[in-house]
């Protein structure tokens, strides 16, 4: 057997929590800061977490596809995608496990704004249609605000995601607003699994 499918099987034997367990370390040794931000939602807080700092890096981005790909896989989704910049490298990870186990995945990403030239589109990728089942991503869901602007997008288009991901659910608003969209909130981990509020 050739050695990089070896490698990859041996990758794929990894059990869902062990992925899981290691993720989280990462995530609270590399992307956990303890200090005064606004977040992009808005509100100031007094912690941010980091996912690109996981999502930019080769171990921390295969994890999160793992993980991720597992969801999108069971919930049989056809398209996968978010809003720029959270999105951009968790939705090409998936993409590429999608491809190692034969499966056919759209990824798309979702501009601020449209791109002023060439097509100028807002939603970059492979054309979508009203038969694809599709599920958005983001690395961290505050108030969901991108999640839900990454909904309004699609929605120009015809388009309506059944499902949203995110990699952190900082537990603040979020899975209650997209509920109230009909588009039920996943995350990977929730803020009281990295944060410790007590103090």
């Amino acid at each position: 057997m050739h050695l990089v499918t070896m490698g990859l099987l041996k990758g794929c034997s990894m059990k869902k929590q062990t992925i899981r367990q290691e993720l989280l370390g990462i995530i609270r040794k590399d992307a956990f800061f303890k200090k005064k931000v606004v977040l992009s939602s808005g509100k100031v807080s007094n912690y941010y977490v980091d996912v690109r700092r996981i999502s930019l890096s080769s171990r921390g981005i295969y994890l999160t596809s793992r993980l991720i790909w597992d969801i999108v896989k069971k919930e049989k989704a056809t398209a996968f995608g978010g809003p720029t910049l959270g999105a951009d490298p968790i939705v090409a990870g998936v993409c590429l496990l999608a491809a190692q186990e034969g499966k056919t995945l759209k990824g798309f990403i979702i501009r601020k704004e449209p791109k002023k030239h060439g097509r100028q589109n807002l939603i970059e990728g492979k054309e979508l249609s009203k038969k694809d089942k599709i599920i958005i991503v983001d690395d961290t869901a505050t108030s969901g605000s991108s999640l839900i602007k990454s909904i309004e997008a699609l929605k120009q288009s015809g388009l309506k995601p059944f499902k949203a991901i995110a990699v952190v659910d900082r537990e603040e608003g979020a899975r209650d607003n997209l509920a109230k969209l009909n588009c039920p909130l996943i995350s990977l981990f929730k803020a009281g699994e990295i944060v410790d509020f007590s103090g």
